[in-house]
């Protein structure tokens, strides 16, 4: 079946950087609009960055400046490049196809000293 795998998530200080991946299996992401979502405990998930598959891209007003979201059709791989993390940026991330409907399992990102 399709699987979504998330990866590159761990512990760092505030102000570090973190790279997240999420590939595929058993689907090809080219056509679809690709999500990376948060959840933080006792919050509701979140939108994080956004990129269509022409590449446009949309943040959520936190993230932006500092989040890049990026793809990579033949790997079929999208990214999260976190910069300047703060601790409110601790939460599960997960990617979403948005049109087929497929989430990942989800990486731990915990940012604190």
């Amino acid at each position: 079946q399709v699987q979504l795998v998330e990866s590159g998530g761990g512990l760092v200080q505030p102000g570090g950087s973190l790279r997240l991946s999420c590939a595929a299996s058993r689907i090809i992401f080219s056509p679809y609009t690709l999500v990376w979502y948060r959840q933080a405990p006792g919050k509701q998930r979140e939108l994080v960055a956004r990129i269509t598959n022409s590449g446009s891209t949309l943040y959520r007003t936190s993230a932006a400046g500092r989040f890049s979201i990026s793809r990579d059709d033949a790997k079929n791989t999208v990214y999260l490049q976190m910069n300047s993390l703060k601790p409110e940026d601790t939460a599960v991330y997960y990617c979403h196809t948005e049109e087929a409907g497929y989430w990942g399992q989800g990486t731990q990102v915990t940012v604190s000293s």
